[in-house]
């Protein structure tokens, strides 16, 4: 196999910040270094120094909107002064800077429809870049056929044959941890069953959702907990500060550090994800199935590809069926058991050993053109 000269570019990386793109590119990174390749990665610095040579973290100035600027300036400056055999942009927006510093040939992970499907702001910069990335990328990676398909109906024009879906793969270190699960329990003083969110507090999350059929469970399992992990994105910092005044027996935990996801599945008697739109793959599930958490899920095409019938499915933005599902599975030991048994599978599918290989199957590809 030759070894390549590989520049990732993300505007996050795991575990500086713990949201779906950032464990992506982190497990594509380690895959890569381990399989011997030279490797750098490109990414902003948000929360933690990583302190790895390879992992170049840009100091930002975190304010909205400026930070995009400095974060454009600094990559294309470096990508201008280095060579690379393969550049691979872990989104549109780690894509400009690419096009920016006149590199002609580039790789572009696509994870979501999100600008399309979700308004996040009045001005429509998302869309405008996602189509003029496609146009530029010579290749496209998207993390599900879900998502390859969605450019039917936003970008119809772009090639399929550029278009290449791989999979994202599940970590080894989300798996039971009953011990460690205990002790956090008791820390956080909670007893009785829990149901848990982590992810994105952003606006199509359906979080509202989850915390109207927590209130209507808990009128009949009076001692269930609602634990709530995540940052609310721009769009949700009030409202998320709301809550927390008005719910008071909701557990929020804010930012939950990468090495103590784990430990939060493995305490939670369910996991539920709820979004209404937008999703590319669906890798909290996935990490939740690891640990032994049965899963509640909303009913999207994208979650029925990825998950198929391991999990139950919702319907969106209904808490009284929600509320439901959630009865039954805590009141039925044996529907439990058998959901997280039937999920096992599941795992041997989505591992990063075959996401990483096949990904460097396609930079090859890309090498031969």
């Amino acid at each position: 196999m030759n070894k390549l000269k590989i520049c990732l570019v993300s505007l996050t990386v795991s575990p500086d910040t713990a949201d779906g793109e950032a464990k992506v590119i982190r497990a594509l990174f380690e895959y890569l270094k381990n399989q011997g390749h030279s490797v750098k990665l490109i990414t902003g610095m948000w929360n933690v120094n990583l302190n790895n040579p390879d992992i170049i973290q840009l100091n930002l100035t975190r304010r909205r909107f400026l930070w995009i600027f400095q974060f454009n300036y600094k990559v294309t400056k470096y990508l201008k002064n280095s060579k690379f055999d393969i550049i691979h942009a872990n989104s549109v927006k780690a894509a400009l800077p690419i096009i920016l510093a006149n590199k002609r040939r580039f790789i572009c992970t696509i994870h979501d429809f999100t600008p399309f499907e979700t308004k996040l702001t009045a001005i429509p910069f998302e869309k405008i870049l996602t189509k003029f990335v496609s146009k530029k990328a010579t290749y496209l990676i998207t993390v599900s056929n879900f998502v390859k398909d969605k450019f039917d109906s936003f970008l119809p024009k772009v090639d399929k044959e550029r278009i290449i879906t791989i999979y994202n793969g599940i970590d080894a270190k989300f798996r039971p941890y009953p011990e460690e699960a205990k002790r956090l329990k008791e820390k956080l003083e909670i007893t009785g069953p829990i149901i848990l969110y982590i992810g994105r507090i952003a606006p199509y999350k359906g979080i509202e959702h989850i915390i109207s059929a927590y209130k209507i469970t808990k009128e009949v399992i009076p001692n269930l907990n609602l634990v709530i992990g995540g940052t609310p994105d721009f769009l949700m910092k009030e409202k998320y500060e709301e809550w927390k005044k008005r719910y008071q027996d909701v557990f929020f935990m804010g930012y939950i550090e990468e090495n103590e996801l784990p430990i939060y599945y493995s305490m939670a008697d369910i996991f539920i994800t709820y979004s209404s739109s937008s999703e590319g793959f669906g890798l909290t599930p996935l990490e939740a199935i690891a640990c032994g958490t049965p899963v509640i899920c909303s009913d999207l095409k994208v979650f029925r590809e990825v998950l198929q019938d391991k999990v139950i499915f919702v319907p969106v933005k209904n808490p009284e069926l929600l509320s439901k599902k959630i009865q039954s599975l805590i009141k039925n030991d044996t529907l439990s058991v058998n959901l997280i048994k039937n999920a096992q599978s599941l795992l041997n599918k989505y591992n990063w050993s075959t996401s990483g290989s096949e990904l460097v199957d396609l930079y090859n590809k890309y090498l031969l053109e």
